[in-house]
């Protein structure tokens, strides 16, 4: 029998059953390598621990001390760099196999939580703008600015949040595989929300990846933890 603690839910990534109407457009997870590096910043943490292993080598070398403590001295550096490194990777897989994206026609829904679950449904309405950031591979983040009042608190979010907005955090989709292609299904659905709002849309150019269907009153409430 699996301990998964979403086994329950009634639909993966959802907090109960769709409502008459809605249906799921897309879902997905992110990249845990890229989450890896990218939020954890486990790559950095790894130079570090090199760069610390590589001072002690040859500081030691320098100061004429005995070979035997140089290298107990490196080795534990080393081995406090993998143990670091692996904690950083570890939780990132972790966090990436218990994240769900979901994409409906009515709303973007994040479950995410290693130890506590969490999930938060954002109708359209209340997306002011989403923005795309793609690298050379074209894994991507999609950083979502919310309105109309609507507030989710940073720690909450995190890591699904975008870096250094704590006044105003955003939920963001981290290291997509096919963030280009989700972008262009949020952006629709953005641009439905829009309309049914008789709000003017407005897409800035693919070279700003930015998508803005103006600021719109929620219609469901604001975002809320189920």
């Amino acid at each position: 029998m699996s301990n998964n603690e979403h086994d329950g839910e009634p639909i993966r990534g959802l907090p109960g059953y769709l409502p008459a109407g809605e249906h799921i457009l897309w879902q997905g997870s992110p990249d845990w390598r890229t989450l890896a590096r990218s939020a954890m910043k486990a790559h950095w943490v790894a130079l570090y621990f090199g760069g610390l292993v590589t001072w002690n080598l040859v500081n030691g070398l320098a100061t004429s001390r005995p070979i035997d403590e140089i290298a107990m001295t490196a080795v534990f550096s080393l081995l406090a760099g993998l143990v670091c490194v692996g904690l950083l990777v570890g939780y990132a897989w972790a966090n990436a196999r218990t994240t769900v994206y979901t994409l409906t026609n009515k709303r973007f829904v994040l479950r995410h939580g290693v130890a506590l679950s969490k999930c938060f449904n954002i109708p359209y309405p209340t997306i002011a703008s989403a923005q795309l950031k793609v690298d050379a591979k074209g894994v991507g983040d999609i950083p979502i600015s919310l309105g109309g009042g609507a507030k989710i608190a940073y720690p909450h979010l995190w890591p699904h949040a975008r870096p250094w907005k704590f006044v105003s955090p955003q939920p963001m989709m981290r290291a997509l595989p096919d963030a280009a292609a989700v972008a262009e299904r949020l952006s629709a659905q953005l641009q439905i929300a829009a309309r049914a709002a008789d709000k003017p849309f407005v897409a800035e150019s693919a070279r700003a990846a930015t998508v803005r269907p103006g600021l719109a009153k929620p219609s469901d409430g604001q975002p809320a933890t189920a």
